[in-house]
């Protein structure tokens, strides 16, 4: 046999040593979070995981432990007959179940019979998910941040994008938390993930990142949506340098239109999404935005909104939270356009 135990914290330093990332947990479970890259081969489906557990609550664990064994062994049966015929003697697997337990002891038994050298991480997700909170602020307090600020629809996610394409660092807090932090910011069709996904993936991004060179990110307030930005990245950001974004109000506005097409295609939608600014703004000015949006007035909403929703308080807002925002250099793109972006984008890469 050939299973070799290793701590969650060797396991995430070289996740990119191993073949495959196996993921012994239920689908649900996998959904939830999981390690980078993993692959759901679950040894319980989520209903099966349901019955062997009313089982050892309602009958014993012994009979339960039957039970289980049976499906645990035809699921990796499965898994080998499918994923596993195709692979070299060399392929060298990462599994984890919750804790390191049966599950994904099972799967690392079988796969080290045949012949495989499999890793299995002592503690499994749980001790990941551990060393992934305690590393995430040591991720922070390494890299050096600029961060992109500017009013709504002054084109922060484009140059973001834009920085990208250009070879730069980019840490999208937005792209990572499938929203537009905002009032307005939900996708539609598109669910945000879980907080501990989130946290997962912010620190895969950050674990990524080289500390000589600087990391573009966004100017964000806690939450991104349903979501929390960790702590301690929320502290290096906001010690850290700005650049503040400036276009004039047609490009804004531009910008939006493009941007958040989906809503002047779905009128019912978009005055659905205004209803939530109703105890800021009062009754009276969301019902005049709503009767707009019925005239297809989607322009001058969206002018609207940026004058007397999104504008007021931004300056003073940024200020406080932001403690360089005061002395941010200037960046005024030509106009809402990618290939403007790129082109400060281009800059921006030059001199950083």
């Amino acid at each position: 046999m050939s299973v070799h135990l290793i701590s969650a914290l060797d396991a995430m330093a070289q996740l990119n040593r191993f073949d495959a990332i196996l993921d012994a947990r239920s689908e649900g479970e996998h959904a939830e979070d999981c390690l980078p890259g993993a692959l759901s081969w679950p040894s319980l489906n989520n209903e099966e995981r349901i019955k062997v557990g009313t089982l050892y609550k309602q009958v014993n664990p012994f009979e339960a432990q039957k039970v289980g064994a049976a499906l645990v062994a035809k699921n990796i049966a499965r898994h080998i007959e499918t994923q596993v015929m195709d692979k070299p003697r060399s392929w060298q697997p990462l599994v984890y179940c919750w804790r390191g337990g049966k599950r994904s002891n099972s799967l690392a038994l079988i796969l080290g019979q045949i012949g495989f050298k499999v890793h299995l991480i002592e503690g499994g997700y749980k001790a990941f998910r551990k060393e992934v909170m305690e590393d995430t602020p040591r991720q922070a307090k390494r890299l050096q941040f600029q961060v992109l600020c500017g009013p709504t629809g002054s084109g922060k996610t484009r140059l973001l994008q834009a920085l990208a394409q250009q070879g730069a660092q980019v840490l999208d807090l937005e792209a990572i938390a499938r929203h537009r932090s905002s009032v307005l910011g939900l996708i539609p069709g598109t669910p945000q993930p879980t907080q501990k996904a989130f946290d997962t993936q912010i620190w895969d991004a950050l674990r990524g990142f080289s500390d000589d060179r600087p990391v573009f990110v966004e100017a964000e307030s806690k939450k991104v949506g349903n979501l929390t930005v960790p702590a301690e990245l929320m502290v290096a950001m906001r010690a850290s340098p700005c650049l503040r974004i400036e276009l004039s109000v047609e490009n804004r506005v531009n910008l939006l239109l493009e941007d958040y097409e989906f809503f002047t295609q779905d009128r019912i939608l978009f005055s659905d999404r205004l209803e939530r600014l109703t105890a800021l703004r009062g009754k009276a000015v969301v019902q005049a935005w709503q009767e707009q949006i019925e005239r297809g007035e989607m322009r001058e909403v969206v002018t609207e909104l940026l004058s007397g929703h999104y504008d007021p308080g931004y300056e003073t807002s940024t200020g406080n939270n932001f403690v360089h925002y005061a002395k941010a250099p200037l960046i005024t793109p030509l106009s809402h356009s990618m290939a403007d972006m790129l082109n400060v984008a281009q800059k921006l890469v030059q001199v950083s």
